[in-house]
């Protein structure tokens, strides 16, 4: 039993590193896109690599990363976030970054592709238990889980 729960504890550790890491990244990336180029210029840089509707994308993308990043170091909604951020990532290395082979020192999709892998691990496993989908969903999870009484 100590065993086990010493594994749990471990598994949580790491989900929290590795969204609070993963969440630190997109808010500075997300940040960027906003403050220091603003969405006009990064979407002209959307539309020189041939990304379709570049505004559009270069607006979803930069609050994809400022809310999602923000939403995976408080561990809310990890699931959808990480799924999301994983289609940004198939979307960057079939548009951006696959003509450029694998490393990232030559404009490949090495990092591209370790995001979306780590996101999607997110929205696999979810938050673990240090987040706020463990505090606001384990309440519901208790309660389905309850017998209900029927009628004798």
């Amino acid at each position: 039993m100590a065993a086990r729960r010493s594994v749990v504890a471990v598994r949580d550790v790491v989900l929290l590193l590795a969204r609070v890491g993963l969440g630190v990244v997109l808010l500075a990336h997300g940040w960027q896109k906003y403050h220091d180029l603003g969405i006009d210029q990064t979407a002209a840089g959307f539309a020189q690599v041939g990304i379709p509707l570049p505004t559009l994308a270069a607006s979803v993308v930069t609050y994809l990363e400022l809310v999602g990043g923000a939403l995976l170091i408080l561990g809310l909604l990890v699931p959808v976030v990480g799924v999301l951020v994983a289609l940004e990532m198939a979307g960057a290395i079939a548009f951006v970054h696959a003509p450029y082979g694998v490393f990232v020192t030559e404009g490949g999709w090495e990092l591209a592709l370790l995001t979306g892998l780590l996101a999607l691990t997110l929205a696999a496993f979810g938050s673990g238990r240090v987040g706020l989908d463990a505090l606001l969903f384990r309440r519901r999870r208790r309660r389905q889980a309850e017998p209900v009484e029927g009628p004798e």
